[in-house]
């Protein structure tokens, strides 16, 4: 995934500056309620993996005013990257056809898809497929 969008800070990152980790990008917005519950898990699960080689990614389909806020409220120990509708659309070349949030896709080090759900992936429900992930 050579995707490249602004962080909140307004600088560009590219997906594919990850390469080589395990990859876990979520699709979320912060009038999503649903999204809003899952971060401090995977904030968590960010945490307990980062030296085994796991990276999250947020991006957010919302203004850019109202991530840096939301950042502010509630901290999360990963990058939060600014989307827009056309971010959206590609996300259902990943399989979210709905392109509703959250949506979460896995990349294995390899950067082939190893995993995704829409809806609230809760953290004890994703941490098998990390330790999986790791372990090959």
């Amino acid at each position: 995934m050579n995707v490249a969008l602004v962080d909140t800070q307004g600088q560009a990152q590219r997906l594919s500056q990850w390469r080589g980790r395990i990859l876990v990008v979520n699709y979320w917005a912060t009038w999503c309620s649903p999204c809003r519950e899952e971060m401090p898990g995977f904030s968590r699960l960010q945490d307990k993996f980062r030296d085994k080689g796991v990276q999250f990614v947020g991006i957010s389909i919302d203004d850019a005013a109202k991530v840096i806020e939301f950042q502010n409220e509630t901290p999360v120990s990963y990058p939060l990257l600014i989307g827009d509708m056309a971010t959206m659309t590609d996300s259902a070349k990943l399989g979210n056809s709905r392109q509703a949030l959250p949506f979460t896709v896995v990349f294995d080090r390899d950067g082939n898809l190893a995993a995704s759900k829409l809806g609230r992936w809760k953290e004890e429900d994703l941490e098998p497929t990390l330790a999986e992930l790791v372990s090959r």
